[in-house]
């Protein structure tokens, strides 16, 4: 698709891509991490802006796989409360101080902050609850996307079973009567 189609890049994505990439974003943070050094704010810049965009990506793959319309959640721009909002009532569970981060993030305005704002970037979250806030929504986020398991039908489970019981007793049976090594 073209830039010049009227469509809104990530209109079209399903929420799986887009989970996949808030997980690239999350393994970017995870890389950029240790670059950050104590003392010195601006050098964790990286890591925030790749952190809080993989929550949003997160929250967004959440709520179009429960599925809410894109142009609504593209409305909500930048707004982690909002999106944690709506993620909660869609079934997240997050813990308390995880769900207040996420509205502390929108109303200290951290995603602009970090983008725009080193004279501000010393005002910002602490990157070890930045860190935990990204580690659960990434959890749980997966967790609900996550297919249900394939159960075999009982008559398959019972073949399944049989079969591997007979190769467990076949190994043991012929590791036993093997010769010793000399």
């Amino acid at each position: 698709m073209a830039m010049t189609d009227s469509k809104y890049p990530g209109e079209l994505a399903s929420p799986q891509q887009i989970y996949e990439l808030a997980e690239e974003y999350r393994k970017a943070a995870t890389l950029l991490l240790p670059l950050g050094r104590s003392g010195k704010p601006l050098t964790w810049a990286p890591f925030r802006l790749s952190a809080i965009h993989a929550v949003e990506l997160y929250l967004t793959a959440l709520l179009l796989h429960r599925g809410h319309n894109p142009n609504e959640i593209r409305k909500m721009q930048h707004d982690l409360a909002a999106r944690t909002e709506h993620a909660l009532q869609a079934g997240l569970r997050l813990r308390v101080k995880t769900a207040n981060h996420l509205r502390s993030l929108s109303q200290n305005r951290e995603y602009l902050v970090t983008r725009y704002g080193p004279e501000l970037a010393a005002t910002v979250s602490q990157i070890n609850r930045l860190t935990a806030t990204l580690d659960q929504v990434a959890a749980k986020v997966t967790g609900l996307m996550a297919p249900p398991p394939t159960r075999l039908p009982p008559s398959k489970r019972i073949a399944g079973a049989a079969e591997a019981h007979a190769r467990d007793s076949a190994a043991s049976l012929s590791a036993s009567s093997a010769k010793p090594m000399t």
